[in-house]
């Protein structure tokens, strides 16, 4: 059996920064206060586990921060009216947003100034969709495909800005943005919000799949960019598991394969990735 591995698999930039960040509080002696996270600092369910042993707390909600802790905020950002009330109430904020969906965050608000309708590609109820959203203080349409865009009835005496959650796939993006680029009359702005990190991970997964018999997705179940990583290969018809550890692994089925590819998504540590792969190696 032969195996490969993508290079692009693992912690994206903006994961890695959110990560240095609740260290490097965790490591400082002199800090008073409980150190929060408001939701998961990323979407991987056994990173949030070992920062839990470490004693970082996740709260839910904002109201479940007491004034006077410390909170840091997620990688997929939070809407900036909480973040705002989270400092009035006198808790020290610790701002670990990933730096492409900050530049989106900013791009969408330069470009609603004007009164333009937002239209953004994406999972409506994903925490970053609801930061991107918050950035705009006019009307939102949010939709999560080519099919549900092009069921959107628009008033042409509007104007219109498209944008896109920062991990959607690239592909599907273009075809929305032909589609409405199509629509006589519609005074239409396109951003391109999607991280090029997501494109090269998703490209490079495409090109691996379409020399394997099937591909392992590593990556938490509830991380949007893995559970997207594993659509965009699906759609080319390869065989495709998305799982979060080595445990999850189809070990008889393998064993018949004579080429496996393994990815991973933008909030997958190393370690687990590495473990896939020693397990795969053993086969």
């Amino acid at each position: 059996m032969e195996f490969v591995r993508a290079k692009s698999a693992g912690f994206c930039m903006g994961v890695s920064l959110a990560l240095r960040k609740l260290d490097g509080i965790i490591a400082e002696k002199n800090i008073s206060g409980d150190i929060y996270i408001l939701g998961s600092i990323i979407h991987n369910p056994q990173v949030v586990a070992e920062y839990a042993m470490k004693g970082v707390i996740t709260a839910d909600c904002p109201e479940d921060i007491p004034s006077g802790s410390i909170v840091v905020i997620r990688a997929h950002g939070i809407t900036k009216q909480v973040q705002h009330s989270l400092s009035q109430r006198g808790i020290h904020v610790i701002d670990a947003t990933c730096p492409k969906v900050k530049d989106a965050c900013l791009l969408i608000e330069k470009n609603t100034a004007d009164g333009r309708v937002l239209l953004l590609f994406g999972e409506e109820y994903h925490p970053e969709v609801k930061c991107l959203l918050s950035y705009t203080d006019g009307d939102t349409v949010v939709f999560d495909t080519l099919e549900e865009c092009q069921k959107c009835d628009l008033d042409p005496d509007l104007k219109y800005c498209l944008a896109a959650q920062t991990t959607q796939d690239r592909h599907i993006f273009d075809a929305i943005s032909s589609e409405l680029s199509n629509r006589k009359g519609l005074d239409l702005v396109v951003l391109h919000t999607i991280c090029n990190a997501t494109m090269m991970r998703q490209e490079e997964a495409t090109k691996i799949a379409a020399k394997s018999d099937f591909v392992i997705v590593a990556g938490g179940y509830n991380s949007s960019n893995t559970r997207r990583l594993a659509q965009v290969i699906e759609s080319g018809g390869v065989g495709t598991l998305h799982i979060e550890t080595a445990d999850e692994l189809p070990l008889d089925k393998l064993r018949k394969l004579k080429r496996i590819g393994l990815t991973a998504g933008a909030s997958t540590p190393k370690k687990i990735v590495d473990e896939i792969q020693s397990t795969l190696e053993a086969l």
